[in-house]
């Protein structure tokens, strides 16, 4: 099965998180699915495109876990052949490194139509 294009909303998780948060697409805005938009390569901005996982693990404290500050660095797994203004398209199974050690995935396209990808 090919995977699936993500679009705005999308839930992404961190595997050092202890929240998911859900992707702002701002990369682009004419290609969409269901009226959200097409996720991109260059959605990887901290606070803007890529929002908190709660708590990171990365850093506990005596009174807990910090609050997580995503330092996302680039899409892997993206699209190979497809794009949108040169950006390669994202899939479920895209993957971002942060540079704080955690990984960060998809848990949720953000739609509920079949879009595969190449």
């Amino acid at each position: 099965v090919m995977p699936q294009i993500i679009t705005n909303t999308a839930e992404l998780s961190c595997n050092q998180g202890t929240a998911t948060s859900k992707l702002n697409v701002t990369s682009q805005d004419f290609v969409t699915i269901e009226g959200k938009a097409m996720a991109t390569e260059e959605d990887k901005q901290a606070n803007v495109n890529i929002m908190p996982f709660g708590q990171c693990k990365l850093k506990p404290t005596t009174s807990g876990y910090l609050p997580c500050m995503p330092a996302p660095t680039k899409w892997e797994q993206t699209a190979e052949k497809d794009t949108i203004n040169d950006l390669k398209i994202l899939t479920e199974k895209s993957t971002c490194q942060c540079a704080v050690g955690g990984r960060i995935s998809v848990t949720k396209k953000g739609h509920n139509e079949q879009h595969e990808i190449e």
